[in-house]
């Protein structure tokens, strides 16, 4: 008996999961940070049938390693590919450990509007103190500290998305009025370590909200819209879905496939020679297409969806496309987006009402239920 379809997501960054991917890679290095590159990959992924890419980000440079890092703005790259696909969502990795959550705000508004409604945002954490040197920032030091200002940042990221009305923009040539400023608010929002009144510098995203992800022990369960869970096997994975607390949820998986020049297993120890692959806790799956496929059939019973992580993308993305995704698509295992739907509907999420509106709303009722106990 099969189970749900599965959400899929795939992280396109780089030249893959592995460190030392680059060296497989079936472009030449000067090719990796070209808007070609980015959206050649992209359009394998939306082609496939993925629901969604995300774009993993960090303001460090490339350090002293054997296999640096190259990368441009993951928002950036997430608004060229936005203007290149069509039913694809596209999430960049956004840290609030040291941005201004102003700005983080009106990025991703921007892009949900780019895209037409399919921009979703990942949470994640600034860890390393040169981090805090780079922003001009005193550090954040502590899990406890980071966790702060992640959930400080996503609730002043989603009040703001709020803080216009739906209908605030009135584009009225005959009244000459382009804003209705009594459907603009004020968030008034303040925290530990900063304040904030808003309101937004950019209309309401197409989406109300976009589609928050995170990890729910580092951002709480109730600001997120997808869980992004892990554990080593199925069961730990299981488990950490269960307790998610979520919308929906995501599983954390790395893949490593065979294909047809070698073996996942030889391929990983080629790479092995130059950097260890690094152990994130996450479930791992080194071997073949139809194992992966039986894997995540399992998975379909626990989880919404899953983020797989490939070890070359070069490599592995073709085989994910060219075997894998047919053969879930054959067993009715994949939920793909259809053309003109957000990514809210695509994860079938209902667009939220406006916190102001509906507290306006609210007021209105119960002013006119109290005139009318007066009559």
């Amino acid at each position: 008996m099969s189970g749900p379809a599965l959400h899929l997501a795939v992280e396109i960054d780089g030249d893959g999961a592995h460190p030392a991917a680059w060296r497989r890679a079936a472009h030449s290095p000067d090719q990796l940070l070209t808007p070609r590159r980015v959206s050649r990959v992209a359009a394998v992924a939306e082609n496939a049938g993925f629901t969604l890419i995300t774009l993993d980000d960090g303001v460090l440079p490339p350090g002293a390693a054997p296999d640096p890092v190259g990368r441009i703005g993951a928002v950036e790259r997430a608004a060229f590919v936005a203007a290149s696909t069509s039913t694809i969502g596209i999430a960049p990795v956004v840290p609030v450990t040291y941005a201004e959550p102003f700005h983080v705000s009106s990025q991703l508004a921007s892009l949900d509007h780019i895209s037409a409604g399919r921009a979703g945002w990942v949470v994640t954490e600034e860890e390393h103190p040169e981090a805090a040197r780079a922003w001009g920032r005193p550090p954040v030091d502590g899990a406890d500290a980071r966790a702060r200002e992640s959930r400080d940042g996503v609730e002043v990221a989603r009040a703001l998305w709020d803080s216009w009305e739906d209908d605030a923009v009135i584009r009225s040539v005959a009244t000459s009025r382009y804003l209705d400023r009594e459907r603009l608010h004020y968030i008034d929002f303040t925290g530990d370590t900063y304040a904030v009144k808003g309101p937004a510098i950019v209309p309401r995203p197409p989406q109300g909200q976009l589609v928050v992800l995170g990890r729910p022990d580092r951002v709480p369960a109730a600001q997120l819209d997808v869980a992004l869970v892990e554990g080593r096997d199925l069961a730990s994975v299981a488990a950490a879905a269960a307790g998610a607390g979520t919308p929906r949820v995501f599983a954390e998986v790395e893949v490593a496939l065979d294909s047809p020049e070698a073996t996942a297993a030889e391929r990983v120890a080629d790479l092995e020679r130059h950097a260890p692959w690094r152990d994130r806790g996450r479930l791992r799956h080194i071997g073949s297409a139809d194992q992966l496929v039986s894997l995540l059939a399992e998975l379909s019973r626990h989880v919404d969806g899953v983020r797989l992580h490939p070890l070359v993308l070069d490599e592995d993305l073709s085989v994910l496309s060219g075997l894998v995704v047919p053969a879930l698509s054959a067993r009715r295992l994949v939920a793909r987006p259809l053309p003109g739907t957000s990514l809210r509907s695509t994860l079938g999420l209902e667009r939220p009402a406006n916190r102001f509106a509906a507290a306006a709303a609210t007021a209105t009722a119960t002013a006119t239920a109290a005139q009318e106990d007066v009559r």
